[in-house]
């Protein structure tokens, strides 16, 4: 099955308002920016982002949020966002920080048809207790805050219940696919994007390098096909368009 998409426009074209999305990348790398900017440019707003982050040095998911098309978002990491924090503080948005770890493997776990799961991460704090702010009333109160969740004890330790996440649409961005969708991440671009991969009902894929089937050796497959409904294969330009969030020398 050929799911190759002629343009990003066209790959996010049934992206309605309010829909949710797990989109994947860390920081500056493996985001698929050229897909976001094709969502920014129709318009579609009120989205549920399901994130390690929101975007950072005005890319990526920093787009949407400056432009108030994010309703909620679902991460681990606000980092040097101002706009985010902002947004966050003054009531505007809504936010489920969770831990890392956690955020990872309830997008595996969606993906892979687990509706929950136990982990001793955030045990005896708020992330189990409940109480952390998912909405502030923009005066410094909270609004909105968690629910606690489920913790039972399995031999003599304590694991808090996690949830499986699945979105309507996942964004992701790859080295290589083919036109099957099967997909190669490089390096550090294989961070969350392989995971937000798999929590996508319908997931879109940008790719640096699109070859033929049978152009990728099976066994270096870092995501198959199975999971990606739509590539799009990026320009030479799109492709080598990467940012730097820090720079460092050494003498």
């Amino acid at each position: 099955m050929d799911k190759v998409v002629a343009t990003a426009l066209e790959a996010v074209a049934d992206v309605p308002d309010g829909a949710t999305l797990a989109v994947g990348g860390f920081g500056l790398s493996g985001v698929p920016n050229v897909l976001i900017e094709a969502l920014y440019e129709r318009g579609v707003g009120g989205l549920g982002v399901v994130s390690n982050n929101c975007g950072a040095m005005e890319s990526g998911l920093a787009v949407l949020l400056s432009a108030g098309r994010i309703a909620r978002v679902t991460g681990s990491y606000i980092g040097a966002n101002k706009e985010f924090a902002r947004q966050y503080l003054a009531g505007e948005l809504e936010v489920e920080m969770i831990p890392q770890g956690t955020l990872a493997e309830r997008l595996r776990a969606g993906g892979a048809g687990i509706p929950a799961f136990y982990t001793p991460a955030g045990v005896g704090t708020q992330v189990a207790d409940g109480g952390l702010p998912w909405r502030y009333d923009g005066s410094g109160g909270v609004a909105l805050a968690s629910p606690p969740k489920e913790v039972r004890e399995f031999d003599g330790t304590e694991y808090v219940l996690e949830r499986g996440i699945r979105t309507d649409f996942a964004l992701v961005r790859a080295a290589k696919g083919d036109r099957h969708g099967n997909l190669v991440f490089n390096r550090s671009t294989r961070n969350f994007n392989p995971l937000a991969a798999m929590a996508g009902r319908v997931t879109i894929a940008e790719v640096e390098e699109l070859v033929e089937p049978g152009g990728i050796d099976p066994d270096a497959v870092h995501l198959p096909g199975i999971f990606v409904q739509r590539v799009v294969a990026l320009t030479p330009e799109q492709a080598t368009a990467k940012m730097i969030e820090k720079r460092t020398v050494s003498g």
